[in-house]
């Protein structure tokens, strides 16, 4: 019982059957979340589990529907982000919310400046930042320009400001996806000493490696729901990925794919190749990689893992800077995406509301939008044409809609989805790159489109895949490239081709 009362005097965080819900989506349900003073805690999950919307709620970007939270034993309302700061809780974010114009000091007192007879006090802002920084160990002057230090310098600074304003909740949103190695260990040293102090910090990240060298603790979401707490030491790397991924339970139709070994494509030309191959942007380290004609590979990995970066990095959508790129035995340049285009390959982006439809223009608009641009702006689809195709493909495709000039704002998502793979099936690419072509659609259309991905192989495409759900990728793949830490760290195929060896690939190595 004693053990039971001091384990709650520790709680300096209580969530409890937090749940919120948006048109259409329940986000949270009945999610509870508990931080230690003096712990280092992990919020993990794949895209869509959960974890930014809880951090939303506990920093009063969100208001939930219902539960409670409880800071230092005691119910509080969280309303604002302002109310959140007042209650002790701050966050520091991957960008960094600071002022690159001002010095280190202005912004560590920003809005709150030490004045003496109404003026700012400069010599006394300036002695508390150093006295801070000092006890802190961060090495930076008071006085040096925020926008001339390092990007791992201005989140400790942004950390610091966390801390000279009491603050017993911090929270870092992926702190580290911008830092070097050497980096990270220093931003590690700095969550130690801020743990060795009381602060509760709660670390969102996908870098496994990380989560287990810095976290006591690990909570899972996934699909807006718990799926356990655990202790970082009890929890094999594998069992975190097998829990994070979960299970597709949806009773989905048989698909048929080729699982062809690597090894029976030797002595056959690939009809895509890349050597040493990366991009300065997307910071996946050089990688080599062979597709081809008429196999679906699949890239796999957590979020975060580098699988979209590398194949943006293919379609020119980030620009290579290592490496070669061929096309059936070509060497090739891609600079940008229209190159891309002219040599046969199309590229259906993970976020198709930002990156794939115009959601202002007409659902035939959407579908010849690639093809007009393939051709030119001096060889112009004429408005027969235009419909033709909008036609065939609303019709190949199933796309439910009231007619071709409705906007495709209005559609659903998985229709929205439909409509750029038409755009992209009317170029007639021989290299398809679909990055989460079934996320947020209902079962029956997630099934049409796998069949469809498989047709496509078929007919002798060549297809690169990307599915956080990993049921989905073993019906529709044929080979499988796993990602970790922004690495491709193995291929699959054959009979290598199962759950458990992906992912214990995923987690790194047999026996993590």
């Amino acid at each position: 019982m004693n053990t039971e009362k001091s384990a709650q005097n520790d709680n300096i965080l209580k969530m409890t059957n937090i749940g919120i819900s948006f048109p259409g989506v329940r986000a949270l349900n009945k999610v509870d979340f508990t931080l230690r003073r003096g712990e280092i805690h992990a919020v993990m999950g794949e895209n869509g589990a959960g974890k930014s919307t809880l951090i939303k709620v506990l920093t009063g970007v969100y208001v939930m529907d219902q539960g409670n939270i409880c800071l230092e034993g005691n119910q509080v309302h969280i309303g604002s982000p302002q109310d959140a700061q007042k209650h002790g809780i701050s966050t520091v974010y991957q960008e960094v919310n600071l002022c690159p114009n001002l010095t280190v000091a202005e912004n560590l007192f920003l809005g709150r400046e030490p004045r003496t007879s109404g003026f700012i006090d400069w010599k006394k802002i300036h002695s508390n930042a150093a006295e801070l920084f000092m006890k802190l160990n961060i090495q930076v002057s008071p006085t040096a320009q925020l926008d001339s230090c390092s990007i791992a310098i201005q989140q400790m600074i942004a950390i610091a400001r966390a801390v000279s304003i009491n603050c017993k909740i911090l929270i870092l949103d992926e702190p580290t996806s911008s830092l070097d190695e050497h980096e990270v260990q220093k931003l590690f040293a700095l969550m130690r000493q801020l743990k060795q102090q009381g602060v509760g910090i709660i670390f969102v990240t996908h870098f496994l490696d990380q989560v287990y060298e810095i976290t006591d603790r690990i909570t899972v979401l996934r699909n807006g729901e718990l799926v356990g707490e655990f202790r970082t030491e009890n929890l094999p790397r594998y069992q975190l990925v097998v829990e994070m991924i979960g299970k597709d339970i949806n009773e989905l139709s048989n698909l048929k794919v080729d699982k062809k070994d690597i090894n029976e494509f030797e002595g056959e030309a690939p009809l895509v190749e890349a050597h040493n191959f990366s991009s300065g942007v997307s910071r996946i380290a050089p990688f080599d990689l062979k597709l081809y004609k008429g196999e679906v590979v699949g890239f796999s990995g957590l979020l975060g893992s580098g699988r979209s970066e590398l194949v943006r990095s293919i379609y020119g959508a980030d620009k290579a800077t290592h490496g070669n790129l061929f096309l059936k035995g070509e060497n090739i340049k891609i600079k940008k995406p229209i190159d891309a285009m002219k040599q046969g390959m199309a590229y259906l982006p993970e976020d198709r509301k930002v990156d794939g439809i115009i959601s202002d223009l007409s659902v035939r608009e959407n579908i010849i939008i690639a093809m007009q641009s393939k051709r030119g702006i001096f060889k112009r689809l004429s408005r027969k044409e235009m419909e033709k195709f909008a036609d065939e493909y609303i019709k190949l495709l199933s796309i439910k809609t009231p007619g071709r000039e409705t906007p495709v704002k209005s559609l659903s998502g998985g229709n929205q989805q439909k409509v750029i793979l038409a755009r992209w099936l009317l170029t007639n690419p021989e290299f398809m790159i679909l990055d989460e072509p079934t996320r947020g659609i209902d079962v029956g259309t997630k099934t049409e489109i796998q069949k469809l991905i498989i047709k496509l192989a078929s007919e002798g495409k060549s297809v690169a895949f990307i599915s956080s759900e990993l049921d989905e990728m073993l019906r529709t793949c044929s080979r499988m490239v796993i990602m970790r830490d922004r690495s491709k760290v193995g291929e699959l195929s054959g009979k290598d081709l199962n759950q458990e060896t992906i992912m214990r690939t995923i987690a790194g190595g047999e026996h993590a």
